[in-house]
């Protein structure tokens, strides 16, 4: 699934071709994804777009009424196009510029979403999220508080939107490994000064991989098709019985919170 940096990728790379395009036509092909399509997105018709920004996993497209809220799912990628490009196989949503241009919503798993909130609400799907990792609002001190009653695995505590948005599977691996904490160490009892170190880490897990514009494992690419680079410089993540980058050890895989673990038994405690 495309996490934090990969959505924040996708924005990057959508803004310079669709903002402040007026909109010619919105067509809805297949209308099921995880949720309906949202049919208010046919109202955009004549409508010159405007910003569009990211909150955790989704990318929210503004509008002077509202904004179309955009999730990737597990395999939904989104490209800007010639509107007289043939369509794809699994292409389910398009919004036509009146420059010629397109972008066009492609999920083949059919778990992405394209939503509508009205301007001055929030949808409930966005109503209880916790800080943006890279905010100035997400530090040692806030993930300590926030630990202090959680009992379960810290990789799962840091990977609940609750908590913390956009920190998942691949990024909290990484991030545990840098600080050196075992994946399955009791949340509340990871120390303040620990904390301290892996706030920073995943702020830093985060930046770098968004420059290198994101982690392709399976289905993520770019918005023009090339694919993102962090995958080149992960220390455990996918490296299961492999040695450890740092002291030679082998790297270990675990089922924590039904997703796949990946750690050092040596340099995480």
């Amino acid at each position: 699934m495309p996490e934090l940096p990969e959505v924040e990728t996708t924005k990057n790379g959508l803004a310079p071709h669709i903002v402040g395009k007026p909109i010619k036509a919105v067509n809805i092909y297949q209308p099921q994804l995880r949720w309906p399509i949202a049919v208010e997105a046919k109202a955009l018709v004549g409508i010159t777009s405007g910003e569009i920004r990211r909150r955790a996993k989704y990318m929210l497209w503004e509008f002077p009424s509202g904004s179309l809220v955009m999730h990737l799912g597990m395999s939904g990628t989104m490209r800007v196009v010639s509107a007289q490009t043939a369509l794809k196989k699994h292409d389910h949503f398009e919004v036509v510029f009146e420059d010629g241009s397109a972008l066009r919503f492609n999920d083949p798993r059919r778990f992405g979403a394209i939503l509508w909130q009205p301007a001055g609400e929030t949808l409930s799907v966005l109503s209880q999220l916790g800080p943006e990792p890279l905010s100035d609002d997400f530090d040692g001190k806030y993930l300590h508080t926030a630990l202090s009653k959680r009992k379960g695995a810290i990789k799962n505590a840091i990977m609940d939107n609750k908590v913390v948005v956009g920190v998942g599977n691949i990024y909290a691996s990484e991030s545990l490994f840098m600080s050196g904490i075992h994946p399955k160490r009791a949340a509340n009892k990871v120390s303040l000064a620990r904390c301290n170190l892996l706030a920073g880490f995943i702020k830093a897990v985060l930046e770098k991989a968004i420059g290198e514009g994101g982690t392709t494992l399976k289905d993520f690419t770019q918005t023009d098709g090339s694919p993102g680079y962090f995958a080149q410089q992960l220390n455990v993540y996918g490296r299961a019985d492999l040695p450890c980058n740092q002291c030679g050890s082998l790297i270990k895989k675990q089922i924590i919170g039904q997703r796949s673990s990946f750690y050092c038994p040596k340099c995480q405690r």
